[in-house]
């Protein structure tokens, strides 16, 4: 939260900066100004949400490992180890971004903290809503004298089930992905296809037999298009991140790099 904070102040301040400079030496060509505004508010969100993604992406780098936790650990008490030494046993296995947490359990466990308080701020410090709802499960199972193998046992069971039934919901969105896709490339074929046609014809001036296009007008539509493609392509790349990874942060690269495809796209196809 202090690392968002920060990256908040900071890059407003520079984004204002660059808005306030952007209105003083372009008030007077609107659509330049309108341009420079959408880009400013790209920017002030984009930083903020590569933070929030970066900690997204950790909290389910630890999830994904956390099934391989649990069935290393059923397998390590089942040998008749205690849960300390089990704990210990386990911290020399690699559980990607899961480890720093597993270590820091293992130290508080040899220092003396009781399981139920250990596992506690074990689960909040991964900040993993299933995590947590997982070891919640295990400390009250523990705490009204469950027994503790049987208690793993059905836990990791659940947790390679969750996992399975991931793994088939990013198979399902996938075919979603592709559609958002799809459906901002055909947006942008039909506003192509009305600036290099239909602007013309519209703004054709005849002059007895001469017909004339006045190149202001084009230019107010080619710059209106233009953000409409930038709009579309940061709106698009949300949608897609939520249904995907359930989150809309998670959508940043998708509108990242649809933004940047259309604009390039959409600016090469101006000298066709």
């Amino acid at each position: 939260m202090k690392r968002i904070i920060t990256v908040t102040i900071v890059n407003g301040i520079i984004v204002t900066i660059i808005m306030l400079l952007g209105y003083f030496l372009f008030r007077d060509v609107p659509e330049l100004l309108s341009t420079i505004i959408i880009l400013g508010a790209i920017m002030f969100v984009v930083p903020i949400a590569l933070v929030r993604y970066y900690e997204i992406w950790k909290i389910k780098a630890a999830e994904d490992y956390f099934p391989q936790f649990m069935r290393d650990l059923v397998e390590v008490i089942r040998s008749g180890m205690t849960l300390p030494q089990a704990v210990k046993s386990v911290t020399v296995n690699d559980y990607g971004h899961l480890t720093p947490y597993i270590k820091k359990l293992d130290a508080q466990l040899e220092w003396g903290i009781p399981f139920d308080k250990a596992l506690l701020k074990f689960s909040k410090s991964t900040k993993s809503k299933l995590i947590g709802r997982i070891t919640s499960t295990i400390i009250e199972s523990h705490r009204f004298g469950g027994n503790l193998t049987d208690i793993f046992e059905s836990i990791s069971s659940t947790s390679v089930e969750i996992e399975r039934l991931r793994e088939e919901r990013k198979l399902y969105i996938n075919s979603q992905l592709i559609t958002g896709y799809v459906i901002f490339f055909v947006f942008l074929i039909v506003i192509i296809g009305l600036q290099k046609f239909l602007v013309p014809s519209l703004t054709e001036v005849a002059v007895g037999e001469i017909a004339t296009a006045p190149k202001e007008m084009e230019v107010q539509y080619g710059e209106m298009f233009r953000n409409l493609v930038i709009l579309q392509g940061m709106f698009a790349g949300l949608v897609i991140g939520k249904m995907s990874e359930g989150a809309i942060v998670g959508g940043i690269k998708h509108s990242l790099f649809l933004v940047i495809l259309g604009t390039v796209i959409y600016s090469l196809s101006q000298f066709i």
